[in-house]
């Protein structure tokens, strides 16, 4: 049976690591650029009406 390639792993592991930052890094450069209130963040008076746990009021249309 094949030995594990522990250094690989190792390597596999670092990479994704670091693309997980540069995404982050990337994703915080957009957010700098194009101010707050953009990137699918919830109005402010959506997220006030719906308190911890409470379901919104149904539409009728």
């Amino acid at each position: 049976m094949a030995t594990p390639n522990y250094g690989y792993e190792k390597r596999q592991k670092e990479l994704a690591k670091k693309r997980k930052k540069e995404d982050k890094l990337k994703a915080k450069a957009e957010r700098k650029l194009h101010g707050p209130g953009e990137d699918g963040e919830a109005p402010a008076d959506e997220s006030a009406e719906t308190e911890a746990g409470a379901t919104p009021p149904a539409q009728d249309a």
